[in-house]
């Protein structure tokens, strides 16, 4: 297996090394064969693993690759665990990316970079799966930030738009504050264990907990929480988490295919598996657990309630993809790790689907990304229709469809929950679901149904998106047509999972198959007090089918439908009679203000300060050009000694030889 697993990882590697340094000799054919052909044996690989450990049973590998480096009996090193949690993370890693590689042939067939975007995507998927296969804190922190570096890349890839750049020095920036707090929480765990390796550190785990760290002066504090909490921030930052949330959002102007890499299987969903790996460390946290439960829960509600105002079809979708990473943040706090990573798996196939589909409608609408100058399109784009239609259904949780039974196992978690905060979370995930119904068929129904207002624009409109409109069809001549098969098909395959993959809850959810990977205080293992009551699949649909999420789900879906279908100037009467809501929503709350104002121009304005008073006044007056003169004027004064004269020497040593006496007497 040894060779098995070096292959899943560097196949894609090797892709990229190809398409990057290769690309213009390749062309562009070679260029995506040679990426595409590196994934899809990942790939094929990931399948024999998920088989091997799932379904066969096979033993935890966890093995060392190669020693980097000792010191001080610290050991530096590259090694792979691979266990049931990462086989299930290597294929959803492996198979999103394989859909979004031969996506992009289809949607970036114009571009003057597609050698480029394709050396990236796939470094990114190598990048992932380091991350997730790691066994050591080490590997870990290179694939958290290779995947940063490469997200960075990508986010930027239209570098001759300044919204595209501003928008990848803000991802950029941003991970870069949670990624202090990651090391120092990986510092502290080091410090305390003398080790890197997963194993060792877990093993140690009830010693941290009962160890303290001084914080502030008089105050002492748990390692172990202090450990954790920094960690979540690092988990906050790529995960999207509120406050670190704003770079995502802007993340939109990359290219639709690295959104939805982005979104569904790589980056943001480092942080919940990273939170879910740590499980051993968490357990010995009950504050640390109430921190991660609340932040996910006002992430989950609040971002949703911004997708209600975006009009952008990527933002909306964006929003989605915080709310429901609140969702899975949320499982994690409330100590139902696999509640967390099951609705990871859904997530990523039927969240790629729908950010796969609204790069059709864009493709179809000549880039046209508004969907207030969309509708009508269901005719015109039946395969994109249905599958987004698909991906739409599950997101919101309809009976029979993945995301029901992901988010219905995290909601009736957090209800059974009793951790500090868990009521809090109950309600505020609840009200979410009806919050997502709401934004996610309002986009649907004005996308697909009503009027068809991309040949005239709707009135009243601006094209707000976010890039110039020059040749984007804005006001379309001829009817959108459907999307070619290199993008249908990826479609058509991630629609698949987006119906089957909850089927799975019963041994995700209720069963063995994180025993002895993730772990769980008998205390608090709210699953295991749900799985007593379930029946069977049939069973978890007739009970979903009583209880509050379904019946907000529908409501939100019809609260949608009249809105937006039957009566469309209720929401302009809503935003006229409440523009301090409306306005607080399209602003996200004033994050990006805050941030701008507080950090961005006020570090700029103790910088101006720093090198007005610091530069200026002490080190160029008082250090630099104040010691010039102060030697100078010595320099004047000791200048007069110097006469010439033989006797005013001698008379200055007789004057000193008294001194030497007088001191030496006395």
């Amino acid at each position: 297996m040894d060779t098995i697993y070096l292959l899943i990882v560097l196949a894609p590697l090797f892709g990229a090394i190809a398409a990057g340094l290769f690309g213009q000799q390749l062309g562009r054919t070679g260029a995506h064969t040679a990426t595409i052909a590196g994934v899809a044996v990942s790939f094929l690989l990931s399948l024999v693993v998920f088989w091997h450990h799932m379904i066969g049973g096979a033993e935890v590998y966890n093995e060392t690759v190669y020693t980097w480096l000792v010191s001080d009996g610290i050991r530096f090193e590259v090694g792979f665990l691979v266990d049931n949690l990462t086989a299930l993370m290597m294929l959803v890693v492996t198979f999103v990316s394989l859909m979004v590689h031969i996506y992009t042939i289809g949607y970036m067939r114009e571009d003057p970079g597609y050698q480029r975007f394709f050396a990236l995507i796939s470094l990114f998927t190598f990048s992932m799966l380091m991350l997730v296969m790691a066994n050591n804190f080490m590997q870990l922190f290179f694939g958290w930030e290779a995947v940063g570096l490469v997200s960075y890349l990508l986010i930027g890839f239209w570098f001759k738009r300044p919204t595209a750049i501003h928008a990848n020095l803000k991802a950029f920036i941003v991970n870069r504050v949670g990624d202090f707090a990651f090391v120092l929480g990986i510092a502290a765990i080091v410090f305390y264990t003398g080790s890197l390796d997963y194993a060792t550190v877990f093993g140690q785990a009830e010693g941290m907990s009962q160890a303290t760290i001084r914080v502030l002066p008089g105050t002492e504090w748990s390692l172990l929480t202090v450990a954790c909490i920094l960690l979540f921030i690092g988990a906050m930052a790529k995960s999207a988490q509120v406050p670190l949330h704003v770079w995502l959002p802007d993340s939109m102007e990359g290219p639709t295919p690295i959104s939805a890499l982005i979104h569904a299987a790589t980056m943001v969903t480092a942080g919940i598996f990273m939170v879910a790996r740590m499980s051993p460390l968490y357990e010995f946290s009950v504050t640390a657990l109430s921190f991660v439960l609340i932040i996910g829960a006002i992430t989950a509600f609040f971002m949703g309630l911004v997708g209600l105002v975006q009009n952008d079809i990527k933002r909306v979708v964006a929003y989605s993809t915080l709310s429901q990473l609140g969702y899975m943040t949320v499982a994690l706090g409330a100590s139902a790790y696999a509640a967390g990573i099951f609705h990871l798996m859904t997530h990523a196939f039927f969240k790629a689907l729908l950010f796969l589909a609204a790069g059709s409608v864009i493709m179809a609408m000549h880039h046209e990304q508004d969907i207030r100058r969309m509708g009508g399109l269901r005719k015109y784009m039946p395969i994109t229709y249905a599958t987004a239609l698909i991906g739409s259904l599950a997101l919101i949780g309809f009976p029979g469809l993945a995301g029901f039974f992901s988010k219905d196992g995290i909601i009736e978690a957090v209800s059974l929950s009793e951790i500090p905060g868990a009521g809090i979370a109950y309600v505020l995930i609840l009200l979410g679901v009806f919050v997502t119904a709401l934004y996610t068929f309002r986009m649907f129904f004005l996308v697909f149904h009503g009027e068809e207002r991309f040949r005239h624009g709707a009135p009243g409109t601006n094209h707000d998106h976010g890039h110039d409109h020059e040749g984007h069809g804005h006001g379309l001549k001829g009817d959108p047509k459907e999307s070619p098969w290199v993008v249908t098909v990826p479609l058509i395959l991630l629609a698949i999972p987006s119906v089957l993959a909850g089927y799975f809850v019963g041994p995700l959810l209720f069963g063995d198959v994180f025993a002895g990977v993730i772990h769980v205080d008998e205390t608090r293992d709210v699953l295991a007090l749900l799985g007593e009551g379930y029946t069977g699949v049939m069973g978890f649909i007739a009970h979903g089918l009583v209880m509050p999420p379904f019946w907000l789900a529908m409501a939100g879906l019809a609260t949608a439908w009249f809105i937006y279908m039957k009566r469309p100037d209720l929401a302009d009467s809503a935003r006229r009679r409440a523009p301090w809501a409306y306005n607080l929503l399209s602003r996200s709350y004033g994050f990006d203000q805050f941030n701008d104002v507080v950090f961005a121009r006020g570090t700029q304005r103790l910088g101006q300060w720093l090198w007005r008073f610091g530069d200026t006044l002490v080190i160029d007056t008082a250090i630099v050009n104040g010691s010039a003169r102060t030697v100078g004027w010595l320099s004047r004064q000791v200048r007069h000694v110097q006469t010439g004269y033989v006797y005013h020497y001698a008379f200055a040593m007789i004057i000193g030889l008294l001194v030497l006496i007088m001191a030496f007497a006395f």
